[in-house]
């Protein structure tokens, strides 16, 4: 889905913590996928023990690569409200550029359709 621009914190907030459920019981992925000009960044988390408190974090950046590391859920946490909130504010700001960016998305997909180094 194209990230939500009009919500406010609360609502962010809200669907982050059902992702965090999902990905928690289900064998899921969230994927945040932000495109720029010249730039498309794909941030992906995947749970890493059964109990939700690490995960797995796949960045991918079109000019660095691939870098996977582990983290607590409340980083998980606080870096996808980070990016869906700065996603709504710099639709905001790009107002003008409209055609130069694409919208960011986020998602959460089986862990078999998420794109792998």
């Amino acid at each position: 889905m194209t990230v939500p621009t009009d919500r406010d914190h609360a609502s962010v907030v809200a669907l982050v913590e059902c992702a965090l459920v999902e990905l928690t019981h289900e064998t899921v992925g969230a994927v945040f996928i932000s495109r720029q000009v010249g730039r498309s960044t794909r941030t992906q988390y995947v749970a890493d023990d059964d109990v939700g408190e690490r995960f797995q974090k796949r960045h991918f950046d079109n000019r660095l690569g691939w870098h996977e590391t582990t983290v607590p859920r409340q980083t998980v946490r606080d870096e996808l409200i980070t990016q869906l909130t700065r996603s709504a504010s710099s639709k905001a700001e790009q107002s003008g550029e409209g055609a130069a960016n694409e919208p960011a998305t986020f998602a959460v997909k089986p862990v078999r359709e998420l794109r792998t180094p």
